[in-house]
């Protein structure tokens, strides 16, 4: 099992936070099984309603962080309204 890297995360699922992608590269996911969280959360009801039951582990963990991204976009800066100047 390899790591992934930041650019493969991208690779597969778009755009996202470094601090996402460092959260998903945490879990020790591997480039299939985050092929396979990002096909749940962008078909999950066509696969539900195949009859495949929601995946545990890794791919679960990551399905459940990409959940929750869809559900609550980030906006804003976490430092406040002020942001940051450092780019």
């Amino acid at each position: 099992m390899s790591t992934l890297s930041r650019d493969q995360v991208i690779a597969t699922l778009g755009p996202l936070d470094d601090i996402v992608v460092a959260e998903i590269i945490g879990t020790g996911i591997t480039a299939a099984e985050l092929a396979e969280a990002r096909a749940w959360v962008t078909a999950d009801e066509a696969m539900v309603n195949a009859g495949r039951r929601l995946p545990v582990g890794r791919v679960g963990r990551v399905i459940e962080m990409l959940e929750r991204l869809e559900a609550e976009p980030i906006t804003g800066s976490p430092l406040g309204e002020g942001g940051s100047a450092l780019e």
